[in-house]
């Protein structure tokens, strides 16, 4: 009665985890190796009924079906593991391998070969197919927590070791060595198994946070020059006033207009002023500090937000290297424009205290300096 119970249980288990990898290969671009570990835990099922279920009325044959569906399951995990790994395997040389153990277990039954010689080829074969699973899974490159690799690994080392070692032990041991071998295997394949869709959920978790992080990159990137758009600083703006709340320290915010641009675009077409806002882009990364920001409106217009300033000195030098760095030739198919900018400063919490105020306060500085005669910088005022 233990038999059947052991066995029935199981399979029922096995039935379990068959859905749950069911119910993960239909999400949409889901690794293909998923649906073969279903089937293949659909075969270790159907194996355990039929071995438990068919004793009594005809053992062979019992024995038989056990042995082939056993047979195919490996092949169906094995390839899910190729196949969710990308490993490199000759398939064809996988499947005749499992075709010719298939027809050695069919002559086994039709020329009655002893258990001892049926039984060491098919733990040999499992053996096999388990360390394979070990040198693919340990060798892949799919990126993965180390200790979901060496849970799948070591199940699957301990499996084979199970195969060739604990089987053979055991039948010469115990009377009842079915019962044992089987109780064993199937805490450590559920446990395979468990590692296995551990693994599918963890690539799982890896595509959302990847989706998510290029959808907050598309959010606050600017897709032309790469620096970050007018979102992503508003958004980091409540950080960068901290360190200006500290003593002794303070904030400017930098609206830059591009001088004499137009005329690329009308002369040389948009994709030579997109290569100019792209270098504008390079200049303006190097010209600036680690602890400042830089990032594109739109157009030719940029910003730039220096934090932890000792004094308006200092936002005025800044001012000025932003200047040089933009100033100068600019090579564009053959051709070469002189370009310029001309800023607009505002400082916190002199000419704002919020994000938007001073970039209005800026932005008003630079439309004066333009009105000056262009190609300089221009603080904000409190009463402009």
């Amino acid at each position: 009665m233990l038999f059947y119970v052991i066995h029935s249980a199981g399979s029922a288990m096995y039935l379990v985890f068959f859905f749950l990898l069911l119910i993960a290969r239909k999400v949409p671009r889901t690794n293909p190796g998923c649906g073969w570990w279903a089937l293949a835990i659909f075969l270790a099922s159907l194996a355990r009924l039929s071995f438990a279920w068919m004793q009594e009325t005809d053992a062979d044959l019992a024995k038989l079906l056990y042995s082939l569906l056993t047979l195919s399951e490996k092949l169906a995990l094995l390839i899910g593991v190729v196949r969710f790994f990308a490993a490199n395997i000759n398939m064809a040389a996988l499947c005749t391998m499992v075709f010719a153990m298939q027809l050695w277990v069919l002559s086994a039954y039709l020329l009655h070969y002893s258990a001892t010689i049926y039984s060491s080829g098919l733990a040999l074969f499992n053996a096999i197919c388990l360390a394979m699973i070990c040198w693919y899974t340990w060798r892949s490159t799919v990126v993965l927590p180390k200790f979901s690799k060496a849970a799948i690994v070591a199940c699957s080392a301990v499996m084979a070791l199970h195969w060739l070692i604990f089987v053979p032990v055991s039948r010469l041991l115990y009377a009842d060595w079915r019962t044992m071998a089987f109780v064993a295997g199937t805490i450590v394949m559920m446990l395979l198994y468990t590692a296995l869709i551990s693994a599918v959920l963890m690539l799982f978790q890896k595509r959302l946070l990847d989706s998510e992080s290029h959808a907050l990159e598309l959010a606050y990137k600017d897709p032309l020059t790469g620096l970050s758009n007018k979102r992503y600083v508003d958004s980091l703006f409540g950080k960068a006033l901290l360190l200006a709340n500290r003593p002794h320290q303070q904030l400017a915010l930098y609206y830059i207009d591009l001088d004499r641009f137009k005329p690329v675009n009308d002369e040389a077409g948009h994709k030579a002023g997109d290569l100019v806002l792209k270098t504008v882009a390079e200049r303006l990364t190097s010209a600036i500090r680690s602890t400042d920001i830089c990032a594109r409106l739109g157009g030719d217009e940029f910003i730039v937000v220096a934090t932890q300033l000792e004094n308006t000195e200092q936002a005025n030098l800044i001012a000025e290297k932003l200047l040089s760095c933009l100033s100068g030739a600019y090579q564009v198919n053959n051709k070469t424009y002189n370009i310029g900018a001309s800023i607009g400063i505002s400082l916190y919490p002199e000419h704002g205290k919020t994000f938007p105020e001073l970039l209005e306060k800026a932005d008003q500085a630079m439309y004066a300096m333009k009105r000056e005669g262009r190609g300089g910088y221009r603080a904000a005022t409190s009463a402009a």
